[in-house]
């Protein structure tokens, strides 16, 4: 199973990555950074999502063929929106959104070749809207409807799920400002959980399909 990973060098990515490669699969990898070791990728910053399609065709050409894609690379910078600049406030968007559905589209011939699986990762913000988030939740609840409605375009052909994460133990939080930082007592979940929930959708059979999961410790606080 050859699957690309988004944002593959860290958090979610990089644990669905190792998820790949511990069931017998080769992952590959689009980031900023490297993976890790002996991972192959290309690097790429998703906020150019002409860059983004460039580089998702070139994994498809290194690796032959392409049974899943998951894109887990996202960002968020919290605040109120008139403290965001606007620069940041697009990157936000077009990294979370914007690069999910130019990677997937450049995807879309080598899915739709083997039937594989496509698996987007909104969040739990992409159903609950929360203040100071506003880029994050534009984009997070796109991804949600841009799921859905790909879903009903690719029936037959692609499978397509759509993940809702609550908040994991990863660098996701690091560089925020202290008040935007889970506090002591947060439980947050293992992304090794989520990537086992998304190794559950891609390794479905054709003809059935996984549509949306969500995936939470038990007392997450953003769902329901």
């Amino acid at each position: 199973m050859n699957v690309l990973v988004t944002g593959g060098s860290s958090g979610l990515g990089a644990a669905v990555v190792d998820a790949v490669a511990k069931a017998g699969g080769t992952p590959y990898v689009i980031d900023r950074q490297a993976p890790a070791d002996g991972v192959d990728w290309v690097e790429c910053d998703l906020a150019d999502t002409r860059a983004a399609e460039a580089a998702t065709r070139t994994v498809i050409e290194r690796a032959g063929s392409l049974d899943g894609v998951v894109t887990a690379a996202g960002m968020d910078v919290p605040g109120a929106l008139a403290d965001i600049p606007a620069e940041t406030w697009e990157r936000i968007v077009t990294i979370d959104l914007f690069a999910t559905a130019a990677v997937i589209r450049a995807a879309l011939p080598a899915l739709v070749e083997s039937h594989g699986t496509a698996v987007t990762v909104a969040s739990t913000l992409g159903v609950k809207a929360v203040g100071d988030a506003t880029a994050y939740c534009a984009a997070k609840f796109g991804v949600v409807g841009f799921t859905r409605s790909l879903a009903a375009e690719l029936a037959g052909k692609v499978g397509v799920t759509l993940i809702v994460p609550g908040g994991m133990r990863t660098k996701f939080f690091d560089d925020r400002d202290e008040q935007y930082k889970p506090g002591p007592d947060a439980i947050l979940n293992d992304p090794a959980n989520v990537a086992a929930a998304i190794m559950f959708a891609l390794n479905q059979p054709a003809g059935c399909a996984v549509r949306e999961l969500v995936v939470a410790a038990e007392t997450e606080t953003s769902y329901p």
